[in-house]
C-alpha cells in the first residue's frame, strides 16, 4: 500500500512516500481504507512517533492518528459494524496511522461517519472534538453560566471547545488573530480578543475556567485570572515533561471514545455543531502540510489529506 513514513534528517523529522504490505486486523480490530487523514503538524516529533510503548527507539512511523474512510475487514470479535460501513475515529498513538491506504483501529475508537459530512470534513473532527469534549465536559466539568477563556479559539481543538461552551450554555471568552475574530464571534463566542493587540491578563479576570491550546507563557500567565477555585486545563504538549504539579494536574491527553464521537456525529447532522477544512492536499504531498507550506488555506479549521477519492 502507498504511505507516508516519519524520518529523520540533519533539520529533523521529514515525511517520505513508501511502500508497505496492507496491515492485518487482530480479533478485536478493524481495518479501515482510509480516505482522508487529519493533520497535527507537531505529531511528528511526539513521543509516539519516535518511541515504541517499551520505551525503544522507533523509525518510520506512520502519522494521522485521526480519519474517515470504509471498512475493509473485520477481526473475528468486532460485531459492532460491519464491512463497508463508512466510519471516522482515531487510533493507538504507538500504532501507524492514516497517512496510508489502509490503517487498522480497534472498534472502541471509531464510530458511524456522520452522513452529512464528507471523508475529508469526517477527518478534521476526532481529534480536536474529542479534545474538547473531554476537556470541557468531563475533566473541567464546565457548568452552564460559567465564564470560560478559551485560547486559540479558530485552532483545531479551539473550534470545537468554542461551540460546545456556547451550546453547554457558558459565557465564552476567546482569543485568536485579528484575521479570526469574525469566524470566532459566529461560532458562539461572546467576546473575542485579539492575542497580538490585547493582554488578555489586563482585559480579563475571575474566570470559572481556562481551556488552553497554546501552552508557555500563555498557559504560564493564565492562572492568574482564574477566580478562587476555578480550573485550567490545558493540551499544550509542553505540559507532559513539566515538573510543576499543578500544570501535571491541568493536562489532558484525548482519548478515543466511540459513544463520544457517536454523539459528536448526530450534533454534526444536526447541525448543532460544525467542522472546517482548512487546506486538502493529497497524499503524495503529506510532507508540505506538516511543514507549513500549504498554499491557499484558510486561516482557521484542520488540514486535511485525501487518500482515496
Amino acid at each position: 500500500m502507498k504511505t507516508m513514513r516519519v524520518n529523520a534528517d540533519q533539520q529533523g523529522p521529514v515525511l517520505m512516500a513508501a511502500e508497505l504490505p496492507a496491515p492485518d486486523a487482530a480479533d478485536s480490530e478493524i481495518l479501515i481504507r482510509v480516505h482522508a487523514a487529519g493533520v497535527t503538524p507537531t505529531e511528528l516529533s511526539w513521543y509516539p512517533t519516535t518511541h515504541a510503548k517499551d520505551g525503544s527507539a522507533r523509525t518510520g512511523a506512520v502519522p494521522g492518528h485521526e480519519f474517515s474512510g470504509v471498512i475493509e475487514s473485520l477481526g473475528k470479535n468486532v460485531t459492532s459494524f460491519t464491512v463497508g460501513n463508512a466510519v471516522y475515529g482515531m487510533n493507538d498513538w504507538f500504532a501507524d496511522g492514516a497517512m496510508a491506504e489502509f490503517c487498522i483501529a480497534a472498534s472502541g475508537s471509531i464510530a458511524k461517519k456522520p452522513a452529512k459530512l464528507s471523508h475529508l470534513e469526517a477527518a478534521t473532527v476526532p481529534i480536536g472534538a474529542l479534545t474538547a469534549w473531554q476537556g470541557l465536559q468531563i475533566k473541567a466539568n464546565i457548568q452552564p453560566g460559567e465564564r470560560l477563556l478559551i485560547h486559540g479559539g479558530a485552532g483545531a481543538v479551539g473550534l470545537f471547545a468554542v461551540q460546545l461552551a456556547h451550546l453547554r450554555g457558558a459565557s465564552v471568552i476567546a482569543t485568536t488573530s485579528a484575521a479570526t475574530m469574525d469566524f470566532v464571534r459566529a461560532l458562539g463566542a461572546d467576546r473575542v480578543l485579539d492575542y497580538a493587540a490585547q493582554r488578555f491578563v489586563d482585559e480579563i479576570t475571575d474566570v470559572d475556567v481556562v481551556f488552553d491550546t497554546v501552552g508557555g507563557a500563555t498557559r504560564d500567565r493564565s492562572w492568574s485570572v482564574l477566580k478562587p477555585g476555578g480550573r485550567l486545563v490545558t493540551i499544550a504538549a509542553d505540559a507532559e515533561g513539566t515538573s510543576e504539579q499543578r500544570v501535571k494536574d491541568a493536562f489532558l491527553l484525548v482519548e478515543a471514545n466511540a459513544g463520544q464521537l457517536a454523539e459528536i456525529g448526530r450534533m454534526l447532522d444536526a447541525g448543532t455543531l460544525k467542522t472546517f477544512v482548512k487546506a486538502v492536499v493529497p497524499l503524495q504531498e503529506a510532507a508540505a502540510s506538516y511543514s507549513g507550506k500549504v498554499k491557499g488555506q484558510l486561516a482557521y479549521g484542520k488540514t486535511v489529506v485525501a487518500v482515496a477519492p
